[in-house]
């Protein structure tokens, strides 16, 4: 393979990782532990929290936050999961660097 044709398949892939990545920034996560539930866009911003009320007690604060804490990991992991499953073709292509 020459270096032009070289070359045109980087830009290739470049624009394909900067299309999937875009579609993945798109997307919504949903991440749910017990009564609470988080939604975060494909850049791990979370976007959204609910809380069921109707089964949290005042004094169940401290594990309210522990349940939203999982519910954001929760989310979080399945932002991963689409990433590896879009991007995961490039990773050897590209070493890691993405």
């Amino acid at each position: 393979m020459n270096m032009q044709a070289m070359l045109q398949q980087a830009r290739r892939m470049q624009k394909d990782i900067e299309t999937k990545k875009s579609e993945i920034e798109k997307e919504t996560f949903e991440g749910t532990y017990e009564f609470v539930t988080v939604t975060l866009n494909g850049k791990k911003e979370m976007v959204k929290c609910k809380i069921n009320k109707e089964s949290l007690a005042k004094e169940d604060i401290e594990m309210l936050e522990d349940f939203i804490l999982l519910a954001v990991k929760d989310a979080l992991s399945k932002v991963d999961k689409e990433y590896n499953a879009k991007m995961g073709q490039y990773a050897s292509a590209l070493n890691g660097l993405i």
